[in-house]
């Protein structure tokens, strides 16, 4: 039975869960921006403490890949590989929109998964007019790859009109309006990025042996980082 500590810092969330054989021990999680770096060490030790293991018993790290903050998705990711390289144990990447889209399936209204017409349409924000998207299954399968997106009314009016579509996450809130009068547009912008929704994802490719190379993983950006011009005075 696989102890797996998770880890997810794709957003402004901050969230370490510890599973068990797939299911979950001890959770702790913060939404607060640029908050990463403090906490997650402490939440990390905690969900240990508080279900009475050590590092030592840790079977594998699952980190969050991304796309994401470039900020939160570094210290994510580089806490994770140095925890794998001094325990000798195994690292396990997570697509950060395919767990949310499970994490979204776990919390939606029951009766929307009787309906197998059914999209999940996970989004973390990308500033400005964008979001990170991907299309998944009832199944929680990919069905479209990542991308960057500019939504607007049409966007997904065509795809409306033949699924039901759940949004999710923290970029979904600022599209709402735009679909707010359609009954087949169900947005959930109050389900966050979890390591929650990581962890049945981290328990199969465990199983299957999906690990990723420590000393070559980095993290999805997706888009390349830009540096903002400094504000502090004499650095401009």
């Amino acid at each position: 039975m696989a102890l797996i500590l998770s880890i997810e810092t794709a957003t402004q969330v901050c969230s370490v869960a510890l599973a068990k054989d797939g299911n979950l021990l001890a959770l702790r999680e913060q939404n607060s921006k640029n908050s990463h770096a403090e906490i997650l060490n402490s939440f990390i030790s905690e969900v240990l403490t508080e279900s009475n293991c050590t590092l030592n018993d840790l079977d594998a790290i699952a980190v969050s890949e991304g796309p994401g903050s470039y900020t939160g998705l570094r210290i994510g990711v580089s806490s994770a590989k140095g925890l794998c390289y001094a325990l000798d144990i195994p690292l396990i990447a997570i697509n950060s929109l395919q767990s949310l889209a499970y994490q979204t399936k776990e919390n939606i209204q029951a009766e929307l998964l009787e309906n197998q017409n059914i999209l999940f349409c996970p989004m973390i924000d990308a500033r400005r007019m964008e979001a990170y998207t991907a299309h998944y299954s009832i199944a929680i399968d990919e069905i479209r790859k990542t991308e960057a997106e500019i939504i607007d009314a049409n966007t997904y009016a065509e795809q409306l009109q033949k699924s039901i579509i759940v949004f999710s996450g923290d970029g979904s809130e600022k599209y709402k309006s735009l679909y707010a009068d359609n009954p087949n547009a169900c947005f959930y912008a109050d389900v966050f990025s979890s390591a929650k929704g990581m962890i049945v994802l981290a328990k199969e490719k465990f199983k299957n042996k999906e690990f990723v190379d420590l000393a070559y993983f980095e993290p999805f950006y997706f888009k390349t980082f830009v540096a903002g011009i400094p504000k502090v005075k004499g650095l401009r």
